[in-house]
């Protein structure tokens, strides 16, 4: 398993030329929105995932696959990913494409806030998050990554950077009986 620290070290170089090449010809936000598409491919499929990670399969098959996946025309991302192969680091998509989007948040004053709820949220409650997320960090945006844990009970637990906030009931029975067991 690598560590951490390892694959950080190797992601953010490679997400900085990205993000290079993608402000010299201003498209960040569409390399940006490219790259979304591509990690949730990725992480939806467990097969393209176990292919691309495998050392053992050729880089010209690899590279084959990326061209059925992104088309043979000419794109900075299709190019990227071409030279990932080329230098063995095709692994490490993941984490280069997370710290790419994390590069875009950064450039573009926003923050990711984690937000663990009972049920899926809806529009409006999506949006009252948001707004609650922007007065609670000041930045311009907010990007949502919502996931479902039905042992909340109902409520929801937000996370953005180091900073949580439980209003989920299983968090509201836990800080009670905390209050009612202490002397």
């Amino acid at each position: 398993m690598k560590s951490k620290i390892a694959i950080a070290e190797i992601a953010q170089p490679y997400a900085q030329a990205l993000m290079s090449v993608a402000q010299s010809k201003n498209s960040t936000e569409e390399i940006g929105e490219e790259v979304r598409s591509l990690r949730s491919l990725v992480s939806e499929s467990e097969q393209l995932h176990n292919f691309l990670d495998n050392p053992f399969i050729q880089p010209e098959n690899k590279k084959a696959v990326i061209n059925q996946i992104l088309g043979e025309g000419d794109g900075y991302l299709r190019n990227f990913l071409l030279l990932l192969v080329d230098r063995r680091r095709i692994a490490m998509l993941e984490p280069i494409c997370e710290e790419y989007l994390a590069l875009l948040r950064q450039q573009n004053q926003a923050v990711l806030a984690e937000v663990i709820s009972a049920v899926p949220l809806s529009e409006e409650q999506r949006q009252s998050v948001q707004e609650k997320v922007i007065a609670l960090t000041n930045a311009r945006s907010v990007e949502l990554d919502t996931k479902v844990d039905s042992d909340l009970i109902g409520g929801v637990i937000i996370k953005v950077g180091s900073q949580v906030v439980d209003a989920s009931l299983r968090g509201q029975l836990r800080r009670l009986s905390l209050r009612l067991t202490s002397p």
